[in-house]
């Protein structure tokens, strides 16, 4: 079952996608779809007006208070970037405002010459946890969407300490989407996952490759920190990313993005510079 956050008359609002088809489900809350199973009922139930997916704007599914990134967590990742296997995961935050949906372009700031791409499966929370076990942590997940988590590296890698926040916030820097996947109807550990550039293939990984499992990084990242139901855990990146590239390969004007999730689909971006 998927879910999408769209616009109809002006108004956010949430519907089922199935194929191409929107079916309206209703209002959007100020939080968006926030994957619950009171939500994915009401989606199951959908019985509004459709919508043909091309002819609406698509939303950022959440509009999450924690957006949460999870670096080297690809052993060919880790490998490419010269660091050694972590032993706990590598967690960073990122600004929500920086999510934008399908479609939308991703704005390269004036002074940011290394900005790359990063495709990523993201777990969406449907409940609050806090200290939760592992067991606690997965059923904590109520769905998942494709991720790009894009990467200023000058910014990035400017500082000794490295500026993971900064540079990976600006605006239009985290294109999440186009849809919600319950996550009762997958295997999260076995996922296809790719990222193409201006139609190249870059990254082609699984997530049966990931270090640390979906349900590891839930249960690491609530310890002493509560995580609000809708909190976003964008998993991590495959090998291949543009700064590890022999040249490199950096996103430049007129670029498309395509970040291919199985059972999700594809989010599409276009790629532009700052004026």
């Amino acid at each position: 079952m998927k879910a999408v956050r769209y616009v109809a008359d002006g108004e956010p609002r949430i519907g089922r996608l199935d194929g191409e088809t929107i079916t309206d489900v209703g209002p959007s809350s100020p939080l968006g779809f926030v994957p619950s199973p009171q939500a994915w009922a009401s989606v199951e139930e959908a019985s509004g007006p459709d919508h043909a997916f091309g002819d609406v704007r698509v939303l950022p599914p959440v509009v999450p208070q924690k957006l949460i990134g999870i670096g080297l967590n690809y052993r060919d990742h880790a490998a490419e970037s010269e660091l050694a296997i972590p032993e706990v995961p590598v967690v960073f935050a990122m600004f929500p405002s920086a999510l934008v949906g399908p479609g939308e372009p991703i704005v390269v700031p004036r002074g940011e010459t290394r900005p790359d791409y990063e495709a990523e499966v993201a777990l969406l929370l449907g409940k609050q946890v806090k200290n939760a076990s592992r067991e606690e942590a997965r059923e904590a997940i109520g769905g998942y969407t494709a991720f790009n988590d894009v990467s200023g590296r000058r910014m990035q890698l400017e500082t000794p300490l490295r500026q993971f926040t900064l540079g990976k916030s600006f605006d239009t820097f985290a294109p999440i989407g186009p849809c919600v996947v319950s996550a009762d109807d997958v295997d999260l550990g076995s996922l296809g996952v790719r990222c193409t550039v201006s139609g190249e293939v870059m990254q082609d990984s699984n997530t049966n490759n990931l270090i640390f499992s979906a349900d590891e990084l839930v249960s690491y990242c609530s310890m002493g920190t509560t995580l609000e139901a809708g909190t976003v855990i964008a998993t991590g990146t495959p090998g291949g990313v543009g700064d590890s590239r022999k040249p490199p390969r950096y996103l430049g004007e007129g670029d498309v993005v395509e970040v291919w999730v199985e059972g999700v689909g594809t989010l599409r971006n276009p790629v532009e510079r700052e004026r």
